[in-house]
C-alpha cells in the first residue's frame, strides 16, 4: 500500500469559496477514483499547514493511475493557484527497494509531459517532497 499525502497552506488572499470548492474536488477524487482504497481530506493540525489530503493506493500501478487521472489534473488547475506552500509525502509498506525511485519517476514523467502543470507548481511559494527531486 502507498499512502500519498499532501499538506497545504493557502495564499492569504485566496477566496474562501474557491478554497472550499478545491477541497470538495479533493474529496470527489477520493470518492470517484476506483484505485483509491481509503482517503481523507480536511484540516491539518500540528504544523504550518491549514489543510491536508491522504489517499491510500494499493500499489505502484494504482499510484500511477491516481497521478494521471483527469480529475487529479483538473484539481491541479483549480487548487494550485490558491496554494502558497505545499508538501507531498508518500508512506509505503511495499518492500520493493526501488519503490521510492518508481514514485519519483512517475512525478518526473508527469511534470516533463505537462508544461502547464510545471508552471503551476513553480508558482507556489514552496513545494517539497514527492516529485521534487530528479528520479
Amino acid at each position: 500500500m502507498i499512502y500519498h499525502q499532501i499538506r497545504i497552506s493557502m495564499k492569504p488572499d485566496a477566496p474562501k469559496g474557491d478554497v472550499a470548492h478545491a477541497l470538495e474536488m479533493l474529496r470527489r477524487l477520493g470518492r470517484e477514483l476506483d484505485v483509491v482504497e481509503q482517503w481523507a481530506v480536511g484540516r491539518d493540525f500540528g504544523g504550518e499547514f491549514e489543510y491536508g489530503a491522504m489517499y491510500a493506493l494499493k500499489d505502484i500501478d494504482a499510484y500511477r493511475a491516481y497521478m494521471y487521472a483527469p480529475l487529479h489534473r483538473k484539481i491541479d488547475e483549480i487548487g494550485l493557484p490558491l496554494v502558497d506552500n505545499m508538501v507531498s509525502l508518500d508512506l509505503t509498506d511495499d518492500e520493493d527497494p526501488a519503490i521510492g525511485d518508481k514514485i519519483a519517476q512517475i512525478h518526473a514523467e508527469r511534470f516533463a509531459g505537462d508544461a502547464a502543470l510545471t508552471s503551476l507548481v513553480e508558482g507556489l511559494g514552496s513545494y517539497e517532497g514527492s516529485g521534487t527531486t530528479p528520479a
